[in-house]
């Protein structure tokens, strides 16, 4: 049993921890952008190859405070690395400090980088480590004088599932789009739309929802590079991921943007995805906006006055979006803002709403879910 920690982006926490408890994960433990687990390497790449909404998957190395760089290098000197570790292999290291006495990140990464080759010197008899073998990328951080120290399983981050190379201007991270997706409950015989589907992000990762998809099966992953990790553990989780896939379902996701480069973009998307079969693009503005035939989820991100547009004319396409939305009748809505007068705007008060973070920048997640007749 090994402990694990998975960051993610500040509002997914909850969501995350539901999906490493369906997986298995044990001893779940949600702090401010990470969610902490225990399991064994099955568990380590069952993490990186199912997860939707974690940013990466890494190996818990160490925790202990440290105020001053002899309490770091110390603390550093005491851990088990050799036992994620080899006697060959490359660790880099890169971080960050919050709120915290120790400041420098160059300052420190020097201090974890001569502690960690005192240790793993130490325990494998050497005096140079040749660092010409497999690549551990080495991630810490420093908050409220709290050190941690991981070892990153993922290499890029999840979030790259290899579908998106290209995108439109303010796109949407893929592990927000599925943390909404989740939020809406997508099922296999749902109709989802959205009305400003830019790069497809949203239609792509609802439908990786549906067809029970995992968003890690066609990628690699640092790992496996890694003697603790055995193969059979990445190949055993591809091979389950391959047979939890539902085909034969009546889900259709449908994309509508005034812009057609963004319509390419999305019907590109999602072929690159493999689920250009579910998933479609048309040109059509907000203004033209027609009811799907039978009752949908619709999950958008319009845009937003500080990336795209003014505030104002943002505003303006929120106004219009109440004019062809409302009344919601069965439909149900999950619109992800800044703006906090889009309620005002829309026309009518959300059921509920989330704080969430696309980036830096702090959104809320307006939801629609009850039936309204006005």
């Amino acid at each position: 049993m090994m402990d694990l920690i998975a960051p993610c982006r500040f509002g997914l926490e909850k969501t995350l921890s539901f999906e490493l408890k369906r997986l298995g994960a044990e001893n779940v433990r949600a702090e401010d952008g990470r969610v902490f687990f225990s399991g064994d390497a099955a568990t380590c790449a069952r993490a990186n190859v199912f997860c939707s909404t974690a940013e990466r998957i890494c190996v818990l190395l160490g925790q202990f405070r440290a105020e001053t760089f002899d309490e770091l290098f110390e603390g550093i000197k005491k851990l088990p690395l050799s036992e994620f570790i080899g006697r060959n292999d490359q660790f880099p290291n890169k971080g960050s400090s919050l709120k915290s006495k120790l400041t420098s990140i160059p300052a420190i990464q020097k201090i974890v980088k001569k502690a960690m080759a005192v240790n793993l010197g130490k325990a494998y008899g050497v005096n140079v480590l040749p660092e010409n073998g497999a690549l551990c990328q080495i991630r810490f951080s420093l908050m409220k004088n709290e050190f941690t120290l991981m070892l990153d399983t993922s290499g890029d981050g999840l979030h790259k599932r290899g579908y998106r190379a290209v995108s439109n201007a303010a796109p949407i991270r893929e592990t927000l789009a599925a943390c909404i997706a989740d939020i809406a409950r997508v099922r296999e015989n749902d109709i989802v739309v959205d009305p400003f589907c830019g790069s497809g992000t949203l239609l792509i990762e609802a439908a990786y929802k549906a067809l029970n998809i995992a968003p890690g099966m066609n990628r690699r992953f640092a790992g496996e590079y890694m003697k603790f990790l055995p193969k059979q553990a990445w190949e055993a989780a591809r091979e389950e991921a391959r047979s939890l896939i539902r085909k034969d379902v009546e889900f259709r996701a449908l994309g509508y943007d005034n812009d057609p480069g963004c319509v390419r973009l999305t019907n590109a998307n999602a072929k690159k995805a493999g689920v250009a079969e579910y998933v479609s693009a048309e040109l059509r503005d907000i203004s033209d906006f027609k009811r799907p035939e039978r009752p949908a989820k619709i999950l958008t991100n319009p845009p937003y006055g500080e990336r795209m547009l003014e505030v104002e004319q943002a505003r303006e396409l929120y106004a219009v979006m109440g004019k062809k939305l409302l009344p919601l009748g069965k439909n149900q809505l999950y619109v992800i803002t800044p703006d906090e007068e889009f309620e005002n705007i829309f026309g009518l008060k959300a059921d509920k709403n989330r704080k969430l973070y696309n980036g830096m920048l702090m959104c809320r997640l307006y939801t629609y879910f009850k039936s309204y007749s006005n």
